[in-house]
């Protein structure tokens, strides 16, 4: 007899320890491998077997009228031990059991009018918290939340507002109950396996396994979305908070991380700005607690903290622990401890959590028996990233972004979307190199996607001048067809792509069939969209640098048309109107689009040089002070902005600012001093030079952006130095120079005027090595060839001065400085016919020549 006890009980701790484990296979085995009947666990084994069957139906099934007749089918068995365990009188406890299990099986089949008689009979109110197994706790939350289910079925049936709006509290007020206790059981069961009970030795969740389930899960998570959707939103609010300062299980890691996600939605998407409520520091939660009846919640916004720091238990209710400030040391004040200040730090701190638990989460195997959980863990990750991208986008953190989904990459092979997302996050952060290589790989993913072909088109020829790439990539967008959304745009990049190439192309024959390839292109943009203000752009620019003047004109202004805002048209107009000679006329239209973009340090150095002309130095100088001082708002708003990416949660710069900085390095990106040929190696080479130069004299930080910023202001003191030289004041104009050389010591642009110095002095033999100097770095550097060939023709040496300019009229044809000047050698070297030639084709030039090269308007517009 006594061991049949022993047996009976060996054998009772087990299925009870498997139940709470919810290890529901493992249940099942035990009692039907159990060869002898033991008549004490009779009601049990009918208890754990109905509810066993119950459970592994419901993972596979969940309830829906639709499946009705297969529900009562299948679990007519389970139905069948649940009523033996029912009618069985050995223990009160389990006969509760089997009655809340037999109305959670009258749920599954869709009785819902039944459940809820059910629960009237058994008098779900009145169930209590002492001597209450953590297996009851969880039957009673999941009863609770099965009650408000089933009154959620009865909603729609109501006519009456009065009697409608009473049964959605009781909805709402029964899933807060489930939650509570669905939390409670958690900590409960976490509490045993620390305590070394049953628990503690085996831990394992493997069968069916899940704690919480598809029950509970629901009503943790239907509260506070109730609470929402009836327009309480503060309540809602507060409950999410409520959930989330729950002392945390192992158990309930999962919970958390969906709740943190979908507070942060509601906050990101319901909340504005000046609504918003910050999470308060709760500071006497015992009083609050002896306040409130068993079983009541508080359901105000203020109801929970983030920023909590000591479980405290409530005592005769079904709250669980929750987390409190009350007890922190005396040396932490309120001042150091963390409340978001506004929505988006409070949504941000809400998704960097769940980031890491996701992170942690996901399932990287790649077998098949994993497919299912991989699945649902990627699908649960993108959720928190898009919201992570929506919420760092807002406060300009582009480069924390792209650090987080860099992490994403282990588990998203061939997930199009994570890898598109990391590629915008890169591009948006400045990391182009990287960006084009993910772009290549989403490119492979979706051959076919045009607009990931011409975002990296874009790349290339913008960013990183590889032009050859960009016209691959813009040519495979093209060869997609042209009924796509994109076709335009990737007839218009593979134009601007032939413009550049044609740019950076010393031999004129090449040059021009590039330049007819990118006009053809861009036509046929223009063809398939008319209203492309961008394209009509494009093709005047191609047209005014190949003197195309009359026809230039007219596109630009067609362009103006559809967008009169547009600076680089505005700026193209103006050149092309001092290509006529219209000084005045284009003096006024930059002075116009200086008014209306007063920070537009581009059309300033256009002005500078009409005012030069129409006004005199004297006032020229004036709009160079004023370029000064907007490039120290610029250099204060990129200060600015690179403070704000290492602040974590602090404000943030304005976007007019961010905006402001990125338009100064974009114009700068595009102007170049000399012709339309710009070298981009011997701009690399320039700045590697500068920056091993300087490296021992000067702290100032030139890379990156830094470094266009830095030149920017060299261009600057250079223009000013020209000036000064013009009013023949050379000391000043060297003065101007020793700044810009502070700079950059080996800039091609600063040894011109360098040079430009020496030959005003007339010390032709430092201007001849100032060029040559100039030359070296940058060999296609219009403006050096042209003076170097006029320095050695007053050297008289006649026969290197002519291949210079020779050289530099194969290299811009268009470059009239360049006719006359070799005109003047030819004529010296007694070639009068080859002379007049070539000063007759250098003052027809010189008639459609602009105060500053057409590319100046912006080659990337």
């Amino acid at each position: 007899m006594a061991v049949s006890k022993k047996a009976a009980a060996r054998l009772e701790t087990e299925i009870e320890k498997y139940r709470v484990e919810c290890n529901w296979e493992k249940v099942s085995e035990l009692i039907k491998n159990t060869k002898t009947k033991i008549p004490a666990l009779e009601t049990l084994s009918h208890l754990a077997l109905g509810e066993s069957e119950l459970e592994l139906y419901l993972l596979q099934n969940p309830p829906s009228a639709a499946v009705k007749k297969n529900a009562i089918k299948q679990l007519a068995n389970a139905k069948h031990h649940l009523h033996l365990a029912a009618k069985s009188g050995s223990k009160h406890a389990l006969r509760i059991d089997a009655q809340l299990l037999l109305a959670k099986l009258e749920y599954a089949i869709g009785e819902y009018a039944d459940v809820l008689k059910h629960f009237d009979k058994i008098h779900l109110e009145e169930f209590t918290k002492s001597s209450m197994s953590c297996t009851r706790l969880k039957a009673v939350a999941e009863a609770f939340a099965i009650k408000g289910m089933c009154k959620e079925k009865q909603v729609s049936s109501i006519t009456d507002e009065v009697e409608k709006q009473k049964l959605k509290e009781d909805i709402a007020l029964c899933f807060e109950k489930a939650g509570d206790m669905a939390l409670l059981y958690l900590q409960e069961v976490d509490k045993g396996r620390g305590a070394g009970s049953v628990l503690s030795s085996t831990s394992s969740l493997g069968g069916s396994g899940n704690l919480v389930g598809p029950v509970l899960e629901t009503a943790v998570q239907r509260a506070p979305l109730i609470h929402i959707q009836e327009g309480r939103l503060d309540q809602g609010i507060g409950r999410f908070r409520q959930i989330l300062k729950a002392v945390e299980a192992r158990t309930s890691q999962g919970i958390r991380t969906t709740m943190a996600r979908e507070l942060a939605e509601v906050l990101l998407r319901g909340v504005c700005k000046n609504r918003y409520t910050p999470p308060p520091i709760e500071k006497e939660p015992e009083k609050e607690e002896k306040s409130s009846t068993p079983g009541s919640l508080p359901r105000g916004p203020g109801s929970a903290s983030l920023s909590s720091l000591r479980p405290v238990s409530s005592r005769g209710s079904f709250r669980p622990k929750m987390y409190t400030t009350e007890s922190r040391p005396s040396h932490c004040p309120d001042e150091l401890l963390f409340v978001p200040k506004n929505v988006e730090e409070e949504a941000l701190l809400l998704l960097l959590i769940s980031e890491l638990q996701v992170n942690r989460d996901v399932v990287l195997s790649r077998s098949k028996e994993h497919t299912q959980s991989r699945e649902h863990t990627f699908l649960h990750a993108t959720a928190v990233y898009d919201l992570l991208a929506i919420t760092l986008s807002r406060r300009v953190q582009y480069s924390m972004l792209a650090d987080l989904l860099d992490g994403t990459m282990k588990f998203s092979y061939q997930e199009f979307h994570m890898w598109y997302q990391f590629a915008l996050a890169l591009i948006s952060a400045g990391r182009y190199t990287r960006a084009l290589l993910v772009l290549r790989e989403c490119a492979t993913m979706q051959p076919k996607n045009e607009l990931v072909l011409l975002q990296a088109a874009k790349i290339c020829l913008e960013k990183l001048n590889m032009i050859n790439e960009g016209i691959e990539f813009a040519e495979k967008a093209v060869a997609l067809g042209d009924r796509g959304p994109f076709a335009a745009k990737s007839y218009r990049w593979l134009g601007v792509g032939y413009t550049l190439k044609a740019n950076e192309t010393s031999i004129h024959t090449e040059r021009q069939e590039l330049q007819k390839k990118a006009l053809k292109a861009l036509e046929k943009s223009h063809s398939l969209d008319s209203g492309d203000f961008l394209v009509l752009y494009h093709i005047a620019l191609l047209l005014a640098i190949s003197r195309q003047i009359p026809e230039a004109l007219l596109k630009v202004r067609e362009s103006l048309r559809l967008n009169g805002e547009h600076i680089p048209s505005l700026h193209l107009l103006a050149l092309l109107l001092s290509a006529q000679k219209q000084y005045g006329e284009a003096l006024g239209l930059i002075e116009v689009a200086c008014n209306q973009y007063p920070d537009s340090i581009s059309l300033m150095f256009t002005k500078v040089k009409l005012e030069e002309i129409q006004s005199g130095p004297e006032e020229a100088l004036m709009t160079c002070k004023q370029m000064l001082s907007t490039w120290k708002e610029t250099y204060d708003a990129m200060q600015s902005e690179e403070t704000s990416r290492g602040t974590g949660l602090l404000d943030i710069v304005t976007s007019d600012r961010r905006s402001l900085a990125q338009m100064h390095l974009s114009e700068y990106s595009d102007r170049d001093s000399g012709s339309i040929h710009n070298s981009i190696a011997a701009s690399r080479v320039e700045h590697a030079l500068s920056e091993v130069a300087s490296s021992e004299g000067s702290s100032i930080p030139k890379q990156g952006r830094s470094q266009q910023i830095w030149m920017m202001q060299a261009h600057i003191w250079l223009a000013i130095a020209e000036l000064y030289l013009s009013l023949e004041k050379p000391n000043e104009a060297r003065a101007c120079v020793q700044e810009a050389s502070l700079l950059f010591p080996l800039s091609h642009h600063i040894l011109y005027v360098r040079g430009c110095i020496h030959e005003y002095n007339q010390d032709y033999t430092e201007a001849k090595t100032c060029y040559d100097s100039a030359l070296a770095i940058n060999p296609s550097h219009i403006k050096s060839m042209q003076t170097l060939g006029a320095v050695l023709l007053s050297l008289e040496q006649y026969e290197m001065a002519e291949k210079v300019l020779r050289d530099a009229v194969n290299i811009d044809p268009t470059a009239h400085m360049s006719w006359i000047n070799l005109g003047k050698v030819l004529e010296a070297q007694g070639e009068y016919e080859s002379a007049s030639d070539c000063l007759l084709t250098g003052l027809q030039l010189e008639s459609t020549c602009p105060v500053q090269p057409f590319t100046t308007a912006g080659r990337l517009a």
